[in-house]
């Protein structure tokens, strides 16, 4: 069984996923500045999980596409096939690690880790930054004039309170 922060990130995504259903192509590259597009916000979040989940936990990196849209770089807008292809192989990559992480591995900070930050602070830094952006995204889709939005959380029962231990 994974840890409870995991499965809330998980959760996470799921909605990340559900707040984004119907965006067009076309949809996905429109920029609003100073925000950015739909399409880099799903590449920077992969970028994010390959960043922390992938590249500082185990040395790798599965995806070019993320490493496009990360912190400090120029702004991109890559295609959203390509963006949600590459959120799709990091997040699948990275659950293997995910679903390792115990209770003391959350509290050790990682060999290529440049802050102090462990595991457990960078899985929250993660969940609050997905929750960030999809109210981001939720912007751009309001002013895109879609309509019919989710307006809340979705089904917590997929992911209710548990302990730790």
């Amino acid at each position: 069984m994974s840890h409870p922060l995991v499965d809330q990130l998980r959760f996470t995504r799921s909605e990340w996923v559900r707040g984004l259903e119907g965006v067009t192509a076309e949809e996905a590259a429109r920029r609003f500045e100073p925000m950015n597009s739909i399409a880099w916000l799903i590449g920077h979040l992969a970028w994010q999980e390959q960043a922390y989940w992938l590249q500082r936990a185990q040395g790798r990196t599965v995806s070019p596409v993320a490493e496009r849209c990360g912190s400090g770089q120029p702004a991109t807008t890559p295609p959203l096939v390509e963006a949600w292809a590459a959120w799709r192989a990091v997040t699948a990559a990275a659950d293997a690690y995910l679903d390792s992480l115990t209770i003391d591995s959350l509290q050790v900070k990682w060999e290529r880790e440049p802050t102090s930050e462990t595991p457990g602070t960078k899985l929250l830094r993660t969940t609050y930054h997905y929750w960030f952006h999809l109210g981001e995204a939720q912007a751009i889709r309001q002013l895109l004039g879609h309509t019919g939005l989710p307006s809340f959380v979705g089904d917590i029962s997929r992911a209710p309170y548990r302990s730790e231990r």
